[in-house]
């Protein structure tokens, strides 16, 4: 019997019924990696570099799940305004574990808040507020703002040439928008290979062999 590939998921933050902080994760990823052949397996916080070293030791594959906004002191740029809300022991702990897993070639996906922290581990840099920053952008919040996850909010134009359209088969598709941050200078090892019409960039790869792929929206 083959073994299962482990694929760890950093955990987020929250209060827990009684006040307390809990990390864990939403079980639609936990549940997608088991059904896709692999073992899945949560990654607590930490700013111990050996505790995370060990579960980098591991786990074969690094996936980037969505949550609160990325501190712009990991691409050394001053905070905008509108920041949202952000966890630092959360940004420190991910990009050890993707800076880790790229120089590695540790396969990566980056759903949402992952597919920025996978460019900005990656040397990028993102905008911090879409609506401030970008003038006539579309409404990426649109799904958010429906309270609803699975209502479609825009198109994405997919690069032929990608990973992502040769998998689904097509190069425009349909998604939901639950952010309001985005990428902004791509990191020199990545590459967009998807956009939405108001040009925010919605999809990026690896420009070498390395599976590196980060999706804006939530699949």
């Amino acid at each position: 019997m083959s073994k299962r590939p482990v694929i760890g998921i950093p955990c987020t933050q929250s209060r827990d019924e009684w006040g307390g902080l809990a990390l864990g994760n939403s079980e639609t990823y936990l549940r997608a990696i088991e059904a896709a052949g692999g073992t899945p397996l949560l990654l607590p916080l930490s700013d111990e570099t050996g505790v995370l070293a060990g579960l980098y030791e591991i786990i074969d594959g690094l996936l980037l799940a969505g949550g609160v906004d990325i501190h712009p002191d990991a691409y050394n740029h001053p905070p905008h305004e509108n920041l949202g809300s952000n966890n630092l022991l959360q940004d420190r702990s991910e990009l050890y574990l993707t800076r880790r897993a790229i120089a590695d070639g540790k396969p990566i996906l980056g759903i949402c808040r992952g597919h920025q922290m996978l460019n900005v581990a990656a040397g990028g840099t993102l905008y911090q507020d879409i609506p401030a920053e970008i003038p006539g952008a579309l409404n990426h919040e649109f799904s958010a703002d429906a309270k609803d996850g699975t209502v479609l909010a825009h198109d994405i134009q997919i690069d032929e040439e990608s990973w992502l359209a040769e998998t689904l088969g097509q190069t425009i598709i349909k998604t939901n928008s639950m952010h309001h941050q985005s990428v902004r200078d791509v990191a020199p090892s990545m590459r967009i290979v998807g956009k939405s019409s108001d040009g925010v960039v919605e999809v990026i790869e690896s420009t070498s062999e390395h599976f590196a792929v980060g999706i804006q929206s939530h699949p």
